[in-house]
């Protein structure tokens, strides 16, 4: 999953503000400007980039050049990617090891969604669903409700089972919502920055099991991109260093990710191996680890990844959140971004976008969402079907 290799630098990073369905512009036009963004952030000219990884879920295929060439066709190889939502992340993966491994020096990452309104479905419906496996899990040990959105469904069932153990209080759930808000008022590239309260969370529509409405990540737009390069290069033309990818590893299911336990049938089970890989492979502890970009999607999501990502010990989520030690003056913040809930939720852009201010962070360039002395970052990102990638990031 993640071995030790050369030193990978992300040099630069870009986005654009995200944005509901319909207000945004294309993809190709958002693509292309993160990554002019990210190049501009990495003082790189195009000609040094010798591969790109375009990642993205809602597009015909080869979306990545369409995006790319609006500042030029370079030759370059151009792959394209889909992994759900953990597509940015994979592009992001594709890219630290085509550096690691000596195949390139420099190389792009970009995640770009142009989405519609409404609950997330498959857009081929005349073949087989590449869910099929998951559904009929969940159909099986937990049932199927006939109107309730099929992602709501199996982050909704994982999350009840979590309360459920633990004797955890559902109220608990909607202090994540309030939370993300509070975090995502600092960050200009966010959908949703008004606050709210834990009243107005509970008061919203129930969508599934524990989750309200303002416990699910919205449908948005946008896109972000990474400029990667070796630390040879990077030397070579005086690039910021500053930045590096000390870890990463991605897991994909087990067999026990469909023996009954709906969280394991979202990612609790391959979170838990992916961020295990990282610290392994770092000697770093996670309770070392002040600021972290985890896969919020559902409140439910952002419960369980705190105890598989190991920020706080099994059954212990409710405490850690009542307690404000997942936000500032906490033992670590967790999406200062205001994350998938506040920030939006562009499929291929969302690992990206984690990136971007991770790294930002890092370089003390987070402005009012600031952690202090942050020299250690984490990412977490997962995607049904399913694919988890785990990214350590240092200051150097």
């Amino acid at each position: 999953m993640t071995k030790t290799s050369a030193p990978v630098c992300v040099v630069g990073v870009g986005m654009v503000p995200f944005t509901t369905p319909g207000r945004s512009d294309s993809y190709d036009v958002m693509g292309e400007r993160a990554t002019r963004r990210a190049l501009a952030d990495a003082g790189v000219d195009l000609s040094l980039v010798e591969q790109a990884f375009v990642g993205y879920v809602y597009g015909d295929s080869v979306s990545g050049q369409a995006a790319l060439y609006g500042l030029g066709p370079t030759g370059i190889p151009v792959v394209n990617v889909n992994n759900n939502c953990a597509t940015g992340s994979s592009a992001l993966w594709l890219a630290r090891q085509a550096i690691a491994s000596g195949a390139a020096d420099c190389v792009v990452a970009l995640g770009m969604e142009q989405m519609t309104p409404g609950a997330l479905g498959s857009v081929f419906t005349d073949r087989p669903d590449a869910l099929a496996r998951f559904n009929e899990s969940r159909h099986q040990h937990q049932g199927t409700h006939p109107s309730a959105p099929t992602a709501a469904q199996f982050f909704g069932n994982a999350g009840q089972a979590h309360l459920d153990e633990h004797g955890t209080d559902p109220a608990v759930l909607a202090h994540i919502s309030v939370k993300s808000r509070r975090h995502a008022a600092h960050n200009p590239y966010a959908v949703f920055t008004d606050p709210v309260t834990v009243e107005e969370v509970l008061g919203s529509p129930v969508i599934h099991g524990p989750l309200t409405r303002l416990q699910c990540c919205p449908p948005t737009c946008g896109a972000a991109a990474a400029v990667l390069c070796s630390d040879e290069l990077a030397r070579q033309h005086d690039l910021d260093t500053t930045v590096r990818i000390r870890a990463q590893a991605m897991t994909s299911d087990t067999a026990e990710s469909f023996d009954g336990d709906p969280r394991l049938l979202v990612g609790h089970g391959i979170t838990r191996a992916a961020a295990d890989a990282v610290y392994e492979d770092s000697g770093v502890d996670p309770q070392d680890i002040p600021v972290v970009e985890l896969h919020d999607c559902f409140t439910a999501n952002e419960l369980l990844s705190y105890e598989s990502l190991r920020l706080t010990p099994e059954g212990t989520s409710e405490k850690f959140i009542l307690t404000g030690e997942n936000t500032y003056g906490g033992r670590v913040v967790t999406n200062p971004s205001g994350g998938l809930l506040s920030k939006g939720h562009p499929l291929g852009a969302t690992g990206l976008a984690q990136c971007a201010e991770l790294v930002w962070q890092l370089r003390g360039q987070a402005a009012g969402r600031q952690v202090d002395g942050a020299r250690l970052a984490l990412q977490h990102n997962v995607g049904l079907g399913s694919a988890c990638v785990v990214t350590l990031y240092e200051q150097v």
